[in-house]
């Protein structure tokens, strides 16, 4: 994998407390956290394509084994690449390997790990390649994360089935309320029928036979009726071909604005730089002032272009945006004609039923007595009660669906367990924050916007920080989700790995702080630095230092 080569590296995560990762830019540290995340998830961990991960020299048998323990259980997850290999082991015996690959990559998620990839780089890891703070997430991210660590995610699986539910139960209702009024239609007809049956034969049997013209006449117009809602629907699924296509093409673009907006951060915060130092902060050698005024003009005029590419990226999308919601509209028509077509067909069965039974009647007219009428209305009649009864129970089922999908709403259930851990999450942030000497008051509401208040109670946002200090409050956030995890059970794991944090903005003594606040941790848990200084490494039990040697890379383990 990487520069690994075909030779197996392999490091134990789990026999020191504290573990320093060292070596040069290249050498194969941060290949650790790609074989973890590509082991488990079946992705990388940096922004690299998954091809990239086989070793360009070997070209084949990339492979990554992992082995971890729940509880007394062992399990070993072997996965690669040319060949492709995906296979989870249980106490030594392969698990069930008939589904497809996804299947089995959701059990390995919802079963085992009970974690998926974006809250695994909130609890398990930080690192500085790829990371997105907690605080830059939107807050629907937000919410996603933290009920993944609540365990919340069964309450928005019971709500899509929920839904369906009570879409069949609707349908169900529109289908009954049709057979009940037909039902009230036939017995009115038969009592009426009967009636006229005294008067005369003859004339009810005309009449009979006027009514089965009439009856027939309603059927052809519905048939003409139905066959156009045919010719509407095929002409707007033909509108709608280009619907998956579009869907394609929207989230194309916005992964593609995402990048843009990504890349203008990287040119404003390199102007930044430019503006700001005279000096190189790494090997401490003066900036030249005309390499300075230049590098500053290419990327504002880098930023310029980028704009211009931004802004017709941003119409595409807004075109794209406006056809998808003209074919959403479309849908919807689809599915109101889809129905309006069943109700018609509907009308068609009963109303040819009931032609048929006008028939029969006319045939047997003369040999049926006014005993049997009486039983025909007693039919009729026992018939309308059963669809009465039917829509009764269905009328329950939908107050029940009613009183579920309010419970299921993210208002409902899920909001009353968010509150109560709201406290805890908030107590938990400051607790650490604190440790950190970063005295602010911090808090998260239950739609997890933040409120942060200085000493002084004067208002911050995130953004008002400096990177140091945003650091020491992502790392309070990091901890606080492993507490909270842990206290809900829903992802216990004594691993935590932080990449190059040490070697970001954190000042001297945030760093003598955070080592304080990681020794406390690291009594339960097994914390691995992955770091390319080497000034604190006496703080740490143990040492690992990858090098580079002929294309491949290696571990020495001290």
């Amino acid at each position: 994998m990487l520069s690994t080569g075909n030779i197996f590296t392999e490091i134990t995560l789990n026999k020191h407390n504290t573990t320093l990762i060292i070596g040069e830019n290249g050498a194969g540290k941060s290949s650790l956290l790609d074989a973890l995340t590509f082991a488990l998830f079946g992705k990388p961990f940096r922004d690299v394509n998954k091809p990239q991960l086989v070793n360009t020299i070997t070209k084949k048998h990339m492979v990554v084994e992992i082995e971890f323990s729940i509880g007394s259980v062992d399990y070993l997850v072997r996965r690669g690449m040319k060949p492709s290999l995906f296979e989870v082991y249980k106490d030594g015996n392969l698990l069930n390997q008939e589904a497809e690959s996804r299947d089995y990559q959701a059990l390995l998620e919802r079963q085992i790990l009970k974690l998926n990839y974006k809250s695994f780089c909130q609890v398990v890891v930080l690192g500085s390649a790829t990371y997105t703070p907690f605080m830059k997430l939107v807050s629907q991210k937000r919410r996603e994360i933290v009920e993944d660590l609540l365990d919340l995610q069964i309450f928005t699986t019971m709500n899509v089935l929920l839904k369906e539910r009570i879409s069949d139960n609707n349908e169900q209702l529109n289908v009954l309320q049709g057979e009940l009024k037909l039902a009230e239609e036939r017995i009115r007809l038969t009592k009426q029928h009967l009636t006229q049956l005294a008067e005369t034969r003859d004339a009810l049997i005309a009449e009979k036979q006027t009514k089965i013209r009439e009856i027939k006449q309603q059927i052809q117009t519905y048939n003409e009726e139905y066959e156009s809602y045919a010719i509407k629907l095929f002409e707007l699924r033909n509108q709608i071909q280009d619907h998956d296509k579009l869907r394609k093409r929207a989230d194309k673009l916005k992964s593609l604005s995402h990048q843009i907006e990504a890349k203008l951060g990287i040119l404003n915060k390199d102007i930044e730089f430019f503006n700001t130092h005279d000096t190189c902060p790494t090997c401490r050698q003066s900036i030249e002032e005309q390499f300075r005024v230049n590098t500053i003009a290419e990327k504002a005029q880098e930023i310029d272009e980028v704009n211009v590419g931004f802004v017709k990226l941003s119409e595409e999308i807004d075109k794209v945006s406006k056809s998808i919601n003209n074919i959403s509209k479309i849908i919807e028509s689809i599915t109101e004609i889809e129905l309006e077509r069943h109700r018609i067909q509907t009308q068609i069965t009963s109303l040819q039923q009931y032609c048929t039974e006008i028939e029969e009647e006319i045939s047997k007219f003369n040999t049926i007595g006014e005993q049997t009428d009486s039983v025909s209305i007693e039919l009729a009649e026992n018939k309308l009660q059963e669809v009465e009864q039917e829509i009764m129970e269905a009328k329950d089922i939908r107050q029940l669906y009613q009183v579920a999908a309010a419970l299921l709403k993210d208002s409902g259930i899920k909001a009353r367990i968010i509150r109560q851990y709201v406290p805890i999450i908030n107590k938990l942030i400051n607790k650490y924050l604190s440790a950190m000497d970063f005295f602010v008051r911090f808090e998260l509401d239950e739609e997890f916007n933040e409120t942060i208040k200085s000493r002084h109670r004067d208002d911050f946002t995130y953004g008002s920080f400096s990177e140091g200090e945003k650091i020491k409050i992502n790392l309070s956030l990091l901890f606080t989700w492993r507490a909270i995890a842990k206290l809900r059970n829903s992802v216990s794991t004594n691993l935590l790995i932080m990449d190059e944090v040490f070697d970001a903005s954190l000042d001297s003594v945030g760093v003598e702080y955070l080592f304080t606040l990681l020794q406390e941790i690291s009594k339960e848990n097994n914390i691995i630095i992955i770091s390319h200084k080497e000034q604190s490494a006496d703080k740490f039990d143990n040492i690992i230092k990858f090098h580079k040697k002929g294309n491949f890379s290696s571990a020495i383990f001290t």
